[in-house]
């Protein structure tokens, strides 16, 4: 395991070193201390999501995101004291403090049990027709096509492997045949597959409606075919389940750039000139958690997008919520697309 005092920080560091810092040692957490190793707070990834929604900037200090009140334990409380509070509070790490207040150690849940594995089933939309990378897709269907020497769709299997998960449906229509040829039951990848035939085209959601027969009883992750990403998908289960939600829509902070002198004015007169400014969006990023309670809003052999589902759960007052990816995060939509992934694949960042 990565030496845990990696992740001890100071308190005059920025969001975005703190986030380096995280994602380096992999331990999913930062614990800030002072001068003599006293915990002043810690920083988890949903501390950062929280923060990135708030509109945080990554160069703000990092105590402007940090849990003043973290769940510690102390050096003389037992094994099964200290097992027993991360499982009440859901935690992966707990800062274990001495009488002064100092950080001596951290325990980690890996410390007291195997690695999970998770029922959770993952469906995968790869029946789309992938017009936009054509002539690649011509006789190819798009999660098929190789990055390095694995298909899309193998190495986003493979990620889900990586957290746990076994459970796949693919959803398959444009050369449905090559994509199960290449799979089969997935007993090559140690994993159950099943395939989701679409007669005819159904949209990002449409093809769920076929799961209702499934009588699935967790809630499953919904995950375009052409989509890589180093999000960690066990925490972005925890993230829907802690928020109690029947949608959770994972989304990418998007910056755009008016490539023009912007001007407010009120009726004649001009108030002001702001040349060039940046707006920021949060944009779909094609990753979704559902509760099964969302598949009777779905229509049968109906095209029905993803957005539609989201506003029909908005309009019922469904509890929805929203998951911001800061990690790696590619849609392989466009040739572009597919050439930035395969230099990304080549410099090994995937």
């Amino acid at each position: 395991m990565t030496d845990w005092k990696r992740v001890m920080v100071s308190s005059e560091l920025t969001v975005l070193q703190v986030i380096e810092r995280i994602d380096s040692t992999g331990l999913q957490i930062a614990i800030v201390v002072d001068s003599s190793s006293q915990l002043l707070g810690t920083i988890t990834d949903g501390d950062i999501r929280r923060g990135i929604l708030k509109g945080i900037s990554l160069q703000n200090p990092v105590t402007d995101i940090m849990n003043r009140n973290p769940v510690t334990a102390r050096i003389g409380d037992s094994r099964k004291s200290i097992f027993n509070k991360m499982k009440k509070k859901r935690l992966k790490q707990i800062p274990i403090l001495n009488e002064h207040n100092q950080v001596i150690r951290m325990d980690h849940l890996d410390q007291f049990y195997e690695k999970r594995i998770y029922t959770n089933p993952v469906v995968l939309m790869a029946g789309g027709l992938g017009t936009r990378l054509r002539p690649l897709t011509d006789n190819c269907p798009k999660p098929l096509l190789r990055l390095g020497d694995k298909p899309i769709l193998e190495m986003i299997i493979e990620n889900f492997i990586e957290f746990g998960f076994y459970k796949f449906f693919i959803s398959v229509n444009y050369h449905a045949e090559m994509i199960e040829d290449y799979f089969g039951d997935g007993s090559k990848w140690g994993v159950e597959i099943e395939y989701i035939h679409e007669t005819q085209r159904l949209g990002t959601a449409g093809a769920l409606s076929y799961l209702k027969e499934k009588h699935l009883t967790e809630s499953f992750f919904v995950m375009n075919g052409d989509l890589l990403t180093k999000v960690n998908f066990e925490q972005l289960l925890e993230y829907h389940i802690q928020n109690e939600s029947i949608g959770t829509m994972c989304v990418r902070e998007h910056e755009y750039q008016i490539p023009y002198g912007v001007v407010t004015v009120n009726e004649h007169k001009l108030l002001s000139i702001e040349e060039k400014p940046k707006q920021r969006f949060f944009i779909n990023g094609g990753l979704y958690v559902l509760h099964p309670n969302v598949l009777e809003y779905i229509p049968k052999d109906k095209y029905y997008d993803m957005p539609e589902l989201f506003n029909e759960l908005i309009i019922r007052k469904e509890e929805t919520s929203v998951f911001p990816i800061r990690e790696y995060w590619i849609d392989i939509g466009k040739m572009d697309d597919f050439r930035k992934a395969n230099v990304d694949v080549e410099a090994g960042i995937i």
